[in-house]
């Protein structure tokens, strides 16, 4: 999309979209082609590929983490049941 195009979806201003369209340049979440006098940007799909990657793995890692928390949580609670009889 153009930049303009990018702007007109937005309630913000467009220095603010700006702004955020840098961040995602500097994190090449996107990149920018110059035609003419527009920058039409896209998205990168290495980098798009990558956070990908990083999401499901991140992702895993909780998961475990949450399923010891409830396998702890309720051994935990066996030992309370146990102790009031």
């Amino acid at each position: 999309m153009s930049a303009t195009d990018i702007y007109d979806n937005f309630s913000m201003s467009n220095p603010a979209v700006s702004q955020h369209l840098k961040v995602l340049r500097e994190a090449e979440l996107v990149q920018i082609e110059r035609r003419a006098q527009k920058h039409i940007y896209s998205l990168n799909p290495d980098t798009m590929h990558s956070l990908e990657g990083w999401i499901k793995h991140t992702t895993q890692l909780w998961d475990q983490r949450f399923d010891r928390l409830d396998n702890l949580l309720a051994a935990e609670k066996g030992k309370r049941h146990l102790t009031r009889r």
